[in-house]
């Protein structure tokens, strides 16, 4: 082999080491590249055999790689963005907040080559909670182990900053954990207006490093999500306040409507009741008349509370108005929504509030019972079944609780159990 001839094959040689390593470039494109070196490699020995050819050659394989590298680098990074601007979207579609988290896991993944697994965890109050996760053989959401205390996602937490771990059983951080994890993992801040409210990290089943192109996507997905996040939060604060009733804390009547109307689409989906049941307290006015309004709000919201936090956990307990309550319950038919309601009103005796100058007052509990579709099938109408039958309790069953009148047949004076009648 000639002089020549050796120094073009050095020269393609070099040429094929600079494609290969530019890990920007597909395997197609790098081989396409390849293709054309060879290309022109061949065609300058076929028209050039009288020229000092590795001078011109050097010139020719500069010509072709550059532009091409050029090219190459503007659509990866056209491709990055277009993937950002994809994912943000998707995010941002959703004011839910943990809709957000699900999308934002299971888009996120996409950015790693090689990724396995994707979690979010929120940050608030110095500690993580789970947020979602995504794991590409399992699904969204799929049970895994929560931050260890000295762990990478506290310490990302804790300090602020991004850490990439080329090797998980080698990594410090690591170094005391007894399941055998392995590969490697990046794991971000997300930050808003500089605090931080949550950390994502992305583990790939492979050791070795994170290129520069996906630090860069997956720092510019971390503020995009921490934006989300962050507006899904507060979104979630405003309608709970919305929905909650400023003196007792309670679902309020808008919470009630919505609720109504949730059950009604599960009981129709199904094919199984539910029960309405309006509740009145006992004794109420004299409360007000003897120690004044201030008085019987702070025994609202004392009284309320303490029945609240002895409902069934599937109960919903709201503030209907004044001092009126309902309680929604799902799967529940009508001798169950008695059981449940007789507990409520056994619990007034048990109930202490202190009242000025260590007097006591007399407190009771009156309730009417509605069961969907006995009664009504319309929420509204369940609702006026209810407070009717609550009426007819307070009229003749104070301290009781009365069955609503069926959609057919008149009112019934027969008594459903001790302390029951049926309207």
């Amino acid at each position: 082999m000639s002089n020549q001839e050796q120094d073009q094959e050095a020269i393609l040689t070099r040429a094929r080491d600079i494609i290969s390593s530019n890990e920007d470039i597909s395997t197609e494109e790098r081989d396409a590249t390849l293709r054309l070196m060879q290309a022109i490699a061949e065609a300058y020995e076929r028209y050039s055999e009288n020229s000092d050819g590795a001078e011109d050659l050097k010139e020719i394989f500069r010509d072709a790689i550059a532009p091409h590298k050029l090219i190459m680098a503007v659509k990866s990074q056209a491709d990055e963005l277009d993937a950002l601007r994809r994912i943000s979207l998707t995010i941002n579609s959703s004011l839910d907040l943990q809709t957000a988290l699900n999308l934002l896991a299971t888009e996120a993944i996409h950015l790693v080559k090689n990724a396995e697994r994707s979690h979010i965890f929120l940050y608030e109050g110095e500690r993580l909670k789970f947020g979602a996760s995504f794991d590409v053989e399992e699904g969204l959401n799929v049970p895994y182990a929560m931050p260890r205390p000295n762990g990478l996602t506290y310490f990302v937490a804790r300090n602020n900053e991004a850490v990439a771990v080329e090797d998980i059983e080698t990594h410090p951080l690591y170094r005391d954990t007894l399941s055998a994890w392995s590969g490697s993992i990046i794991s971000v801040p997300l930050k808003f207006k500089g605090e931080v409210i949550g950390v994502m990290n992305l583990s790939k089943k492979v050791t070795g490093q994170f290129t520069n192109s996906e630090r860069r996507l997956i720092n510019m997905l971390a503020d995009q999500a921490a934006a989300a996040i962050f507006n899904a939060n507060l979104y979630k604060r405003l309608a709970e306040t919305a929905n909650t009733d400023s003196l007792t804390g309670l679902p309020n009547r808008r919470a009630l409507d919505e609720r109504l109307q949730e059950e009604r689409r599960f009981a129709e989906q199904t094919k199984r009741p539910f029960a309405v049941v309006m509740m009145d307290l006992d004794g109420f006015k004299a409360i007000n008349d003897t120690f004044g309004h201030n008085v019987g709000d702070d025994l609202l919201h004392s009284l309320f509370n303490f029945l609240a936090q002895r409902m069934r956990s599937s109960d919903f307990l709201a503030r209907y108005g004044g001092d009126e309550l309902t309680l929604v319950m799902r799967n529940t038919d009508l001798e169950a929504a008695q059981t449940v309601t007789q507990k409520a009103i056994d619990l007034m005796p048990q109930y202490r509030f202190p009242f000025p100058q260590g007097k006591t007052m007399e407190l009771g509990l009156s309730a009417g019972i509605a069961v969907y579709p006995l009664h009504a099938e319309r929420p509204s109408d369940l609702i006026r079944a209810a407070d009717s039958a609550l009426y007819q309790a307070k009229k003749h069953n104070r301290g009781g609780y009365v069955l609503a009148k069926a959609m057919t047949g008149n009112l019934s004076p027969i008594r459903a159990k001790k302390n029951t009648r049926s309207e």
